[in-house]
Order: structure tokens, then C-alpha cells, then sequence
């Protein structure tokens, strides 16, 4: 007689639990690769974008745009201008503008001097001058020159006194011994007048 087959003890109910459990586990760490992933392409893709948005972008006109910087540079190296109208002056620079019937006035930086007055304490003499120029090569010449020009003015003015520039005719003489002491710079050209924009004694 023919054994029937063992039938499989049923599971008892606690261990289907841990059987289901054991496979949604199992189910689990793909879950958390697949959010990791995603969560790397998000972090590489924001740091690619910065990265680019970042990125100094190329100059639009090629070379041409390096080609001003140079004109430029050309256009100090001959004439040192200085600042023309509606630019900003650099500063130690001198001012040009043209003023009527083709005269160029020339605004030299603030000369700052240390006099001592006569009865022995120091004073200063803070002067804005201007000169009134033929033409546009002058200007070139003395922007070229002002060191020098600079270095005349201080060593002429350290040796006045205060007392010196007192009324109109202390202004007059201070205007006629600079005009002449320009001039010396300024030859061949000829400057036409040293205008006082403003004169301070502390």
C-alpha cells in the first residue's frame, strides 16, 4: 500500500510574519540606493549650473575688445592727458577743457606748501590754479613736464611769506611769477595766463 506524502506542517502564524518581513526587507535597499541616486544627480547637476553660471564669460567683441585697452594705453604714453571734459581726473592728474575761442584751460592738482610767517610759526597756502592755453600741444607738453613744473612751484612758494600774497597786488605778483616760471616749462609753446581758482593761508 502506497504511502500518501507527507503534507507540509503548516506554517504556524508567527513564522508567515517573519517570512513577509524577511522580504520587504529584501525590497528595501533598492529603495534607498534609488533615492541616493537621485539625490547625487541633483547635488552634481546644482554644482555643474553654478559652476557655469559662475564661468567669466568671454569678451563679446573678440579681439577687438582687447584692441581698445591698447589705443588707450597709446593715448597716455603720448600725451597723459589727464581727464578731458565729462571724464573722471585720475587722481595727481590735471584737468584739460577747452574753453572759448580754442583756448585750452589747464587745472592743475591742489598745491599744498608750508610757509613760515614772519614771526616764526608755519602756515599753509593751498592754491587751485589754471592755465590758459593756446592749443592742445601745450597741454600735452606740460602734462609730459609736470614733475618739473610741480618741483618749480613748490621751491618758489616755500620761500614766500604770507604777507607776501596780502590784496590784489600780492595776487597779481604770485600770478606774474608763475606765469614766468611756466613759461620756462612750457617753451617753446607759450602759456597765455595763470588763473587763481583759489588761494587758502592757514
Amino acid at each position: 500500500m502506497a504511502k500518501k506524502p507527507a503534507q507540509e506542517a503548516p506554517a504556524p502564524e508567527g513564522e508567515e510574519g517573519v517570512v513577509e518581513g524577511e522580504a520587504s526587507a529584501k525590497k528595501k535597499p533598492p529603495m534607498m540606493i534609488i533615492i541616493a541616486a537621485a539625490a547625487a544627480v541633483v547635488l552634481v547637476g546644482g554644482g555643474v549650473t553654478t559652476f557655469l553660471l559662475l564661468k567669466p564669460k568671454p569678451d563679446a567683441h573678440g579681439e577687438a575688445g582687447h584692441a581698445k585697452p591698447k589705443k588707450e594705453k597709446k593715448k597716455e604714453e603720448k600725451g597723459g592727458h589727464g581727464a578731458k571734459e565729462g571724464g573722471a581726473p585720475a587722481a595727481g592728474a590735471p584737468v584739460i577743457k577747452e574753453g572759448p575761442d580754442g583756448v585750452v584751460f589747464y587745472t592743475l592738482p591742489d598745491i599744498v606748501v608750508n610757509m613760515q610767517a614772519a614771526d616764526g610759526r608755519s602756515t599753509f597756502l593751498k592754491l587751485k590754479l589754471t592755465f590758459e592755453l593756446p592749443d592742445e600741444e601745450t597741454a600735452e607738453h606740460l602734462t609730459s613736464n609736470l614733475p618739473r613744473l610741480q618741483d618749480m612751484f613748490q621751491t618758489f612758494l616755500r620761500e614766500m611769506r604770507p604777507e607776501d600774497l596780502n590784496g590784489s597786488q600780492g595776487s597779481y605778483q604770485l600770478r606774474a611769477e608763475l606765469l614766468r616760471r611756466v613759461n620756462l616749462v612750457a617753451a617753446p609753446s607759450k602759456v597765455n595766463a595763470v588763473l587763481i581758482e583759489e588761494m587758502l593761508i592757514n
